[in-house]
């Protein structure tokens, strides 16, 4: 249920994205962000419910949620140049929750809990750990892809191509993490 309803606020945001960006020529990043507001907490969701049958508690839950939070918000600070610091510093503090939460489900409780419920609810938890690790790590090349910084000379190649390095890491993420919690519930 919580995969549809990530596939379904997705579909209808990516139709907003694509007219915004027909009709104005511009990035839309209000609209991506607000579509990574409701998906990535919902993401954060399905770690909870793979290990709830483990003991996971709410406290894991609201953990990785305010995680996710900070990251996409100070995310679109930086990109949409909001407020007192600049992309980079706005990009630091986005990275400092996303490797907060790369720790927790890596190294910490939910790691933990996925490792003592053993079989498939630790294979689906390693993939979805996977899935964070290197498929949520596309999200800063195209961050720094569409923002200036110490590190515009090394991605000037993607100059641009902000928009779609954004797209693929949604299609890769989204579907995957689907695709994960699918072959765990149909599994038991």
């Amino acid at each position: 249920l919580v995969s549809a309803l990530i596939t379904g606020i997705a579909a209808v945001h990516y139709y907003y994205m694509r007219d915004y960006n027909l009709l104005t020529g511009d990035s839309p990043t209000f609209f991506r962000y607000v579509d990574w507001i409701l998906t990535v907490p919902l993401m954060c969701v399905e770690f909870y419910l793979i290990l709830k049958p483990s003991g996971a508690t709410k406290s894991l839950l609201w953990k990785l949620i305010a995680l996710s939070v900070v990251m996409l918000v100070t995310g679109y600070f930086g990109e949409a140049g909001v407020g007192p610091l600049d992309a980079q510093l706005w990009g630091l503090v986005s990275g400092i929750a996303y490797f907060a939460i790369v720790a927790e489900i890596w190294l910490g409780g939910a790691s933990k809990l996925a490792k003592s419920a053993g079989g498939n609810v630790e294979s689906a938890h390693r993939m979805l750990c996977k899935f964070v690790l290197i498929g949520w790590a596309i999200y800063p090349i195209g961050y720094m892809a569409g923002t200036d910084g110490w590190y515009s000379g090394i991605f000037s190649g993607l100059a641009g191509q902000m928009d779609v390095i954004y797209n693929v890491g949604d299609a890769i993420n989204k579907i995957g993490f689907g695709l994960v919690v699918y072959n765990l519930a149909v599994s038991k």
